[in-house]
């Protein structure tokens, strides 16, 4: 893992490429121009309301403070959706939550045999309201752990 000051240069590094004009600022125009370099195409109000959404000192511009806002808020997006995707795997029966029987089913899928009672007890250690089952909430909890 990086230490924290080598991934700020790096961070910067990454600022200065989207800075086009070297003012030390990101306009929308130069966010779009960078996402379009790296195959991902924003429109201009896409790229605008994204400006908008971090642009604190409300200037209409990026500073590098709130780049790193904006891409660490989109990085968490990606996450959480990553992560309601294997959630959504572990659920299986439509329910909204994991059971015993559904993580039980998963396991065997990936190779790991397990019984309920097994089941039941890796549901119970996460298990923050005490209903048997495993929430979105208490599984995104489980898995930073």
């Amino acid at each position: 893992m990086a230490n924290p000051s080598s991934k700020l240069m790096e961070f910067e590094q990454v600022f200065r490429l989207f800075d086009k004009d070297g003012d030390g600022k990101i306009s929308a125009s130069e966010l779009r121009l960078c996402m379009g370099m790296i195959g991902e195409e924003l429109s201009a109000e896409d790229a605008e309301c994204l400006v908008e959404s971090a642009d604190s000192n409300s200037d209409g511009l990026l500073e590098l403070e709130e780049f790193q806002r904006l891409v660490d808020a989109e990085g968490e997006e990606e996450r959480r959706r990553d992560l309601r995707a294997a959630f959504e795997m572990y659920e299986m029966e439509g329910e909204g939550c994991i059971t015993d029987k559904s993580l039980k089913r998963m396991l065997s899928r990936l190779g790991t045999s397990k019984g309920l009672e097994e089941c039941r007890a890796m549901i119970c250690r996460f298990d923050l309201n005490g209903d048997g089952v495993l929430s979105f909430e208490e599984f995104r909890i489980m898995m930073m752990v």
